[in-house]
């Protein structure tokens, strides 16, 4: 069995931005959404972007059966409408229809059934990167997301996370508590990507 508190809501302070911070902190599909969209964008404004589009949409929170349903080119227009959703609006607004229209058809809309029951951390992995849009590295930093802030914990978590699962850590947005480990990780963050242009740079010549 999991470990988990997902039925009681958790404090997140993820968007930086209270009523942002709030949804992410009572909904799974927005914690969901959340993650999908930080991607070449700033953290906060990924994880900031569930409670505009809520808001868009006209609810205080997000639906996976009312998005699966919506009608595409309006959807793709709350994210395109100023100020947009994403840099990429119209590509991202795809993805999460999609990601939506998956869970429907695999877990009933219910985004928390993704890791409701689940017997070990591998087995999370597995049903994260089957998600549209969670390639192996946004499945990791999902998965470490839930464990050190949302309280799901199934055996093995820490390794199914690879190295997002440390404690301690400052990689991800899963270690980001406030904006003094905002700042750590984006620190991280703009390390890694250095080194990773030095080492290509060396490798080219």
């Amino acid at each position: 069995m999991t470990e988990s508190n997902e039925d009681q809501p958790v404090t997140v302070r993820i968007a930086q931005e209270p009523k942002a911070d709030e949804l992410l902190g009572r909904s799974p599909l927005a914690a969901l959404v959340g993650m999908l969209l930080d991607q070449q964008v700033p953290m906060e404004w990924a994880f900031s972007g569930p409670y505009t589009l809520a808001q868009r949409m006209g609810g205080d929170d997000l639906d996976a059966h009312e998005i699966a349903a919506y009608d595409p080119e309006a959807f793709t227009g709350l994210f395109t409408a100023k100020p947009a959703l994403h840099r990429y609006p119209g590509s991202m607004a795809k993805r999460v229809q999609q990601l939506c229209q998956y869970l429907v058809a695999q877990y009933d809309g219910d985004a928390s059934a993704v890791w409701t029951d689940v017997s070990n951390g591998a087995e999370l992995r597995k049903r994260l990167n089957a998600l549209p849009g969670f390639g192996t590295q946004k499945a990791q930093i999902f998965l470490a997301l839930l464990g050190k802030q949302y309280g799901v914990r199934p055996t093995g978590w820490r390794e199914a996370a690879g190295p997002y699962g440390e404690a301690g850590s400052h990689r991800s947005v899963a270690d980001i508590t406030g904006p003094e480990s905002l700042a750590e990780v984006r620190a991280f963050k703009q390390h890694a990507k250095q080194a990773a242009k030095a080492a290509k740079r060396a490798a080219e010549r």
